[in-house]
C-alpha cells in the first residue's frame, strides 16, 4: 500500500518527544509499503518556506514550518492547528495514497485526512491519542458554547468518515463510542521500545559517577512535557516532604512546556533545587534509555480531573521497557495495572505530603524494588512490546483497506446487474 501518514507533530528518535508514529511507519515501510508523512516543523529553526522532505529509514517525511510549543496561548495554539490544517489538506491531496492515516491531537487533523481520502477514494483511518473535545472542556480550556458545538461537530466528523478507529486506551475508545455506537474502534495503546532501552550497566554507572549530586543515591525521574495537564509541581511538593523523611534520595525532572518556569520556581522557594531535586531541558528520545536506567523509580503526573485518566502516556511505557516501576496520581486503566501486577505505585491525586512518604519507603525497600522491576518488564514484554502493537496496528490497516475493495466490488456487481 501507499500510506499518507498525517501527523502535526511527529517525532524520530534524535528529537524531543514520542516516536510512535516514527516506529509505525518505518515497520510499514519494511513490510513493503510506501509511506509518505506530513508534519510540521514546530521549532522555526528551518526559515525556508513552504514544504521541505527528509528521510527517516525509508520514510518520506514531509515538513512545513508553524512554530508550536504548550507555553503559547491557546489562541496562537488553535491557530498554528489551522495553519497546519490547511497546508497539510493540500500537501495530502497532492500524494498517490491506496490508504490515509491520521492521528490526533489536535483534532483538525481529522479534516486533510478525510478530504484526501474523498479525494482518492480511498480508505480513511483515524487514531484517537486525546479525547476531544472531553478533556479541553473539562479542563476549562473550551468554554465557550459555539466552539464546544464545533468541536463536537469535528469529532462527529472523524469518526463519521474514518473506517476504522485506533484508540489508545479503553477509556478513549468508551468516548467514541459514547458519540457514535457503531464506530468501529481497535485499541493500541503507546508501546514499549524493548531494544532502545536495552541499557549497559557500565552507561549506568558512568552516567551515575559523572553527576556527584547523584552517585548511588536513590534517584526518582520524571521525563516529559510540563503543560497544564501534567501537574508536575505534584513531584516538587512530594518531594519535600521526602526530603524531611530521607535527604538522601534525588528527584531529576527532564522536559519542557508552560509549567517549566513556575515548577522551577516553586522547586527554588521550597529550598529544594539544585540539591534534592534537578530540572534537566528536554532530551533527544535517544538519550533517554540512560537517564531511566539509573532511576530507581519513574513517574508520570496529571491534574485531579477524571478525563485525564484516560491518558496514554509515552513515560508509563518507557518506565515499562526500561524495567523501572512507575509511579502515578491518578486512577484509571494504567493504575488498575500497577495494582494488578505490583510494577509500581499509585498516589493520591493531591495529598503529596502522603506521596512523599511512599517515595521515602520504597526507593530504600530492595525487595519490593526488585519485584516492582521484574513486573514492569514482565508487562512490557507481555502486553505492550512495540512488534506485537504494530502487528495490531497493521491488521486494522489491512481490514480498512480490504473493506474498501470489498465495497467497491460489490457495488460494481450491483451496477451491473
Amino acid at each position: 500500500m501507499h500510506i499518507v501518514y498525517i501527523h502535526q507533530y511527529y517525532c524520530n528518535p534524535g528529537m524531543a518527544g514520542g516516536i510512535r508514529s516514527y516506529e509505525q511507519a518505518r515497520r510499514l515501510v519494511a513490510q513493503g509499503h510506501t509511506v509518505d508523512v506530513i508534519t510540521t516543523d514546530i521549532t522555526g529553526t528551518h526559515g525556508k518556506l513552504g514544504w521541505r522532505q527528509t528521510e527517516d529509514d525509508g520514510v518520506r517525511v514531509h515538513w512545513f514550518s508553524i512554530p508550536y510549543n504548550n507555553s503559547m496561548s491557546y489562541a496562537r495554539r488553535i491557530r498554528a492547528f489551522f495553519q497546519f490544517m490547511a497546508v497539510a489538506t493540500t500537501k495530502a491531496a497532492s500524494l498517490r495514497a491506496d490508504l490515509v492515516f491520521a492521528t490526533s491531537t489536535p483534532l483538525t487533523v481529522a479534516v486533510p485526512g478525510v478530504l484526501a481520502a474523498k479525494l482518492r477514494r480511498v480508505p480513511f483511518v483515524f487514531e484517537v491519542r486525546d479525547l476531544w473535545p472531553e478533556v479541553p472542556i473539562e479542563m476549562g480550556a473550551l468554554r465557550n458554547p459555539v466552539l464546544r458545538t464545533a468541536a463536537g461537530a469535528l469529532a462527529n466528523f472523524a469518526y463519521r468518515n474514518a473506517s476504522e478507529v485506533v484508540a489508545l486506551s479503553p477509556g478513549m475508545e468508551a468516548g467514541v463510542r459514547k458519540r457514535r455506537p457503531g464506530t468501529r474502534t481497535t485499541v493500541i495503546p503507546n508501546a514499549a521500545d524493548m531494544a532502545l532501552f536495552e541499557v549497559e550497566p557500565e552507561a549506568v554507572q558512568q552516567f551515575r559517577a559523572k553527576h556527584e549530586w547523584l552517585g548511588d543515591r536513590p534517584l526518582i525521574v520524571y521525563t516529559g512535557a510540563l503543560g497544564a495537564v501534567n501537574g508536575v509541581e505534584y513531584l516538587v511538593r512530594a518531594a519535600r516532604r521526602m526530603r524531611e523523611i530521607d535527604p538522601g534520595i534525588r528527584v531529576l525532572i527532564v522536559g519542557h512546556g508552560k509549567e517549566w518556569e513556575p515548577t522551577k520556581r516553586l522547586a527554588a522557594e521550597l529550598g529544594l533545587l539544585d540539591d534534592t531535586v534537578r530540572m534537566w531541558e528536554k532530551v533527544p528520545k535517544s538519550e533517554l534509555p540512560v537517564i531511566l536506567g539509573a532511576a530507581t523509580m519513574s513517574t508520570s503526573f496529571v491534574r485531579p480531573i477524571r478525563a485525564l485518566w484516560e491518558n496514554s502516556a509515552n513515560k508509563f511505557f518507557d518506565a515499562l521497557a526500561a524495567g523501572r516501576p512507575i509511579a502515578v496520581n491518578y486512577g484509571g486503566w494504567q493504575a488498575e495495572l500497577l495494582e494488578e501486577t505490583g510494577a509500581g505505585l499509585v498516589l493520591d491525586p493531591t495529598d503529596t505530603d502522603a506521596a512523599g512518604e511512599l517515595f521515602a519507603r520504597y526507593c530504600r525497600d530492595e525487595a519490593w524494588l526488585e519485584q516492582a522491576r521484574i513486573a514492569a518488564h514482565k508487562l512490557a514484554v507481555d502486553r505492550f512490546s512495540r512488534d506485537m502493537l504494530f502487528d495490531q496496528f497493521a491488521a486494522v490497516l489491512t481490514r480498512a483497506k480490504a473493506g474498501t475493495e470489498n465495497l467497491t466490488r460489490a457495488k460494481a456487481g450491483t451496477a451491473e446487474k
